[in-house]
């Protein structure tokens, strides 16, 4: 009876999807603001489960811009996009990039990225 137990806990118990990762990224300054490149790495499904979205966070995790992906990326992985113009305040050194998953939403992990020094 014990065994039959388990097994019913364990089938109720969800499927517990992974975040996405990401394994790279790059900032450089421009007259617009900074153009941030993310590449990010997510065992997709296809449209029930894809990567659809990563945000550029300050220190504190206040959101400095976003970049919304539009379809799943399930034949190319990891792949990279970028987002231009983000707006950082003056002296900034630190950035942490988040993913999103159209599963999970937001993830837990951040990406520390150290900004080159503008010239």
């Amino acid at each position: 009876m014990r065994h039959l137990w388990i097994g019913l806990l364990c089938a109720a118990t969800p499927a517990i999807a992974h975040e996405a990762e990401i394994v790279d990224a790059t900032a450089s300054s421009s007259g617009s603001g900074w153009n941030i490149s993310v590449t990010i790495a997510h065992a997709e499904t296809g449209w029930d489960d894809y990567a659809d979205g990563w945000r550029v966070e300050n220190t504190a995790g206040d959101t400095q811009g976003t970049r919304v992906l539009q379809h799943p990326h399930a034949n190319e992985q990891p792949f990279t996009r970028s987002l231009s113009g983000v707006s950082l305040p003056k002296g900034a050194e630190v950035i942490w990039i988040r993913a999103r998953t159209s599963v999970d939403g937001w993830g837990h992990k951040r990406f520390k990225l150290t900004l080159p020094v503008a010239e």
